[in-house]
Parts: structure tokens; C-alpha cells; sequence
């Protein structure tokens, strides 16, 4: 069984680079990301015959899976990406110490390591649900945090397949379990 994990194309919404911003700024920042459209581009699936294919109900992904797979797409609130931590104050500071402070907040802030345990829960009740269905392969279209939870309950569960810190858009990532009678 193959299991193929693509993150949503890349979304139309820049960075603010160069300029200090405030936690409200960064907060309407995410908002506008979840709404902004994709950039569309080519995901080569390889010579598998993709027999399902699952998606977060995020548009961004949505639209990825609609572009890449040419048949019926079942969509899975439990894909949906991990909500930013929540971000207060009145301190400016530039767009890449933002990005720096959510990155870190997974270790020190309280509520962002209760948003992973429940990504964590919402990712084994989606692979419960799509390996219910039978060993088929299987197309998975995420987000880029998630899909490091996702690659960890796959590896977990007797699949093997590449690593990546930040996976990139638009790109398949191959993940493969083999029949424990062929050993």
C-alpha cells in the first residue's frame, strides 16, 4: 500500500518582509492567508494508480487535490492545518521573529502544544478512517505542519518513506507499507 502526502500548491499571499509588525497585524495576516488563493503549478504523481483521494476542507488544499486528482475527493475536517498560537501585544517586531516566536511556541506555549495534541488525535482518526477502506493507495493533500505529524503516525503505524523539515508545495511524498507476508 502507498499513501502519497502533497502539500497544498503555494498560497497568493506574501510575506511582509522588511517592515515591523504588530501580533493584530499577524493575526489579520492569517486570516487573509486562509482566504488568499493558490498559485497553481505540476505535482508528478508517478506511475501509481491512486485508487482515493483525501483532503483538508482548507481551500488551499482543496484546490490542490481538485487540480492534481481527477476523481471523486473526499474531504477531512481532521486535515486541516494546526491554528497559529495565539499572538498578543503591542510590540512591533519584524515578520521573521514572528515566524521564529510560532515555530518556538510548540515547545513553550501552553495552548499551542494542546492545539498538536489534538492535531495529533485528529490525524490518527483520518488514517483510521482511510485505511478502514482498505489497503488501496491513497493520495493525502495537507498542510505543511501537519503533514510532520502525519509522516511521524505513518512511520509509526509500519510505513516508510522520506523525511522533511518543511515539506514542500506542491510536491508528492511517497510513503509505502509493506505486506507483512512478503517479508
Amino acid at each position: 500500500m502507498k499513501i502519497g502526502l502533497v502539500r497544498h500548491f503555494k498560497v497568493n499571499h506574501d510575506f511582509p518582509t522588511g517592515k515591523y509588525v504588530t501580533a493584530d497585524f499577524m493575526d489579520q495576516w492569517f486570516k487573509d492567508y486562509d482566504e488568499a488563493d493558490i498559485v497553481y503549478g505540476e505535482t508528478p504523481l508517478l506511475d501509481v494508480e491512486w485508487k482515493a483521494c483525501y483532503t483538508s476542507d482548507m481551500s488551499r488544499a482543496l484546490k490542490t487535490a481538485e487540480h492534481i486528482y481527477p476523481d471523486k475527493i473526499i474531504q477531512m475536517k481532521e486535515l486541516r492545518e494546526i491554528p497559529s498560537p495565539p499572538l498578543k501585544g503591542k510590540v512591533k517586531l519584524p515578520f521573521i521573529l514572528w515566524a521564529i516566536w510560532i515555530r518556538c511556541s510548540s515547545f513553550l506555549n501552553k495552548q499551542t502544544r494542546l492545539e498538536i495534541k489534538k492535531a495529533e488525535k485528529r490525524i490518527n482518526q483520518a488514517l483510521d478512517q482511510i485505511l478502514a477502506n482498505g489497503e488501496q493507495d491513497t493520495l493525502i493533500v495537507s498542510h505543511a505542519a501537519l503533514m510532520v505529524y502525519i509522516r511521524k503516525e505513518l512511520i509509526r503505524r509500519g510505513f516508510s518513506g522520506p523525511k522533511y523539515a518543511v515539506a514542500s508545495n506542491g510536491r508528492l511524498y511517497m510513503f509505502e507499507k509493506v505486506p507483512f507476508n512478503s517479508l
